[in-house]
């Protein structure tokens, strides 16, 4: 209904498109998948497909090295990048070479992994449960943290013989808090933890689509949004890529539609990648992640709280207590730098603000005053603001 609206919304604004159509030739990164992208661009690619503890298959993608490194025996610092919501891995390799996190890594000397979490595009399989029932998609950032994150970095580890260094966008960056803080021992397989618009709470959230959908009770939320999927990558991403988002006049409408969930910024963002941008995005999510933050939404203090199953009785049957518990953040004990921005419309200033004394182990924090949620993954400015940064903190600590 969402991508409907948008559709719609584009023909009512635009009017006749001969009108105003001022065509650019289409990336052919639209029509391709993650490796295919990666591969386009005349890297390596290799994926895999790793089992969760509760039997989700998540596929893993890696970039072994960088374009003109052919010394396939050296071994390379391993970074994680973790997508973030409504994302997949491909958000990491969605620009030109020289202006995309996991190839200026890769290209730097940097074995690199890209995650998916369960749900999204790349991760949409069980080893017994069928994508189209209830079960499969009764799971929150509480599972990407418990269950996810844990099976892909100790997948990594062990074809690796390392310990990782961990790069986190927005949600990736939050279960990136609740795992390092309540699994020590997988977090000591992880050297430095670097947070992209950290998020740990979401009470200042001004992001306006959010904000309707997170001021709905709970009932009327399950009634709207049912309590399977959550805007999955259709069909209608690449109909909109190709035939909406292909001009330089509906081009920036269609940015500041699409990414209205986010915020949207023209100035650092290369237009000529919008039809990119949309056609894979958004990547989707279970209903029942989008009420975990919902849920959060409503609390009336800086402390997130795990999935609340709405009875005592479920409760204790997840957590052998009544109530969800609490994430304590300041537990955990991996370094970590963290990159906020002034702008950013979900990972809100004041929330970061509160969530910056919870943290123990902060060895950096950088505020960007221009940056929205998705300059720190879209942003033409992100290398020489950040990339460059964490290139020479990870050099730093070899």
């Amino acid at each position: 209904m969402w991508k409907l609206f948008i559709a719609a919304f584009m023909s009512q604004a635009l009017g006749t498109e001969c009108n105003f159509h001022i065509h650019r030739l289409e990336n052919p990164e639209v029509e391709m998948n993650v490796s295919e992208v990666i591969e386009h661009w005349g890297y390596p690619a290799e994926e895999y497909e790793v089992e969760t503890g509760d039997s989700y298959i998540i596929t893993i993608t890696r970039i072994p090295r960088g374009r003109r490194d052919n010394n396939m025996a050296a071994q390379r610092p391993v970074v994680f990048l973790q997508h973030g919501l409504l994302a997949t891995s491909i958000t990491w390799v969605s620009n030109l070479p020289n202006n995309s996190l996991a190839f200026i890594l890769a290209d730097a000397g940097f074995d690199v992994w890209l995650g998916n979490s369960r749900g999204s595009t790349y991760s949409l399989k069980h080893a017994y449960l069928p994508i189209d029932s209830k079960e499969y998609w009764a799971f929150s950032f509480d599972e990407m943290a418990r269950y996810d994150l844990p099976a892909s970095i100790d997948y990594i580890v062990k074809k690796t013989g390392q310990k990782i260094y961990y790069v986190g966008h927005s949600q990736g960056t939050l279960i990136g808090f609740l795992a390092f803080s309540t699994l020590p021992k997988m977090a000591q397989k992880v050297k430095t933890f670097f947070a992209l618009a950290p998020i740990f709470t979401i009470r200042h959230v001004k992001s306006i689509p959010l904000r309707l959908i997170f001021s709905l009770r709970q009932p009327l939320f399950k009634f709207l949004m049912g309590e399977k999927d959550f805007l999955p990558e259709t069909a209608l991403n690449k109909i909109l890529a190709t035939t909406v988002c292909d001009n330089e006049i509906t081009g920036v409408l269609c940015g500041k539609i699409i990414f209205s969930l986010t915020g949207f910024d023209p100035k650092n963002l290369n237009m000529s990648r919008i039809d990119v941008y949309v056609a894979h995005f958004p990547g989707g999510t279970s209903a029942q992640n989008i009420l975990h933050y919902l849920q959060g939404f409503y609390e009336s203090r800086p402390i997130l709280h795990a999935f609340d199953w709405g009875s005592a009785k479920e409760n204790f049957d997840h957590y052998n207590q009544t109530f969800p518990p609490k994430y304590n953040v300041s537990e955990m004990k991996v370094p970590i730098a963290l990159w906020s921005g002034e702008k950013d419309l979900l990972a809100d200033p004041k929330d970061v603000s509160e969530l910056i004394p919870q943290i123990r182990s902060k060895i950096y924090h950088k505020t960007l005053p221009t940056y929205n949620h998705l300059d720190f993954i879209f942003g033409i400015d992100a290398p020489q603001d950040i990339y460059y940064e964490i290139i020479k903190m990870i050099k730093n600590t070899l």
